[in-house]
């Protein structure tokens, strides 16, 4: 006998305001992994999501029965007039509770349309080698490797590469 494939939920995916600030955060500290975060693991006293270079507006989240269960940052990578046609996912990030749920591809996708909506052509982030799930996600929403740093970070005793991907926002 198999186990009944779960249906998918349709999260509301809407902006972030700094209402939101507190339950982020929690979200943040929840969902960190030493497999797949560069940042040490945050440690109390925990401060704000929103900060110098963390703004709602760049922010995307997924709620699900009134409580946010992802989000996505999504910026522009340089202040450089000649880079505005890019925007970059620089974290996203989806409770255990729903993942597997098509609640990361929501959100992916949202960010997509918006930055088209924001005039961009083009999106790109930067993902570890080895954060098997999310490259997968990533490559069946159209991404493509189009670089690689070997070795860039050493994590748990190991090297990591660092994965560069990007697509196109147009037709």
């Amino acid at each position: 006998m198999t186990e009944p494939r779960i249906a998918p939920v349709r999260p509301a995916i809407r902006p972030a305001t700094r209402a939101d600030d507190e339950e982020l955060a929690a979200l943040d500290r929840e969902t960190w992994s030493p497999v797949h975060s560069v940042q040490p693991r945050p440690q109390p006293p925990y401060g704000p999501f929103f900060g110098e270079g963390d703004r709602p507006e760049d922010i995307l989240v997924a709620e699900a029965d009134g409580v946010i269960v992802g989000y996505v940052r999504t910026v522009r990578p340089t202040p450089l007039a000649s880079h505005a046609h890019v925007r970059q996912i620089q974290g996203l990030a989806v409770a255990e509770r729903a993942r597997g749920r098509g609640t990361g591809r929501a959100l992916l996708r949202a960010s997509l349309d918006a930055a088209r909506r924001q005039g961009a052509v083009r999106m790109t982030l930067r993902v570890l080698g080895h954060n098997a799930p999310a490259r997968a996600l990533y490559e069946a929403e159209g991404f493509v490797v189009e670089g690689v740093l070997p070795g860039e970070f050493h994590l748990r005793g190991e090297y990591v590469d660092d994965v560069f991907m990007g697509r196109a926002l147009t037709a």
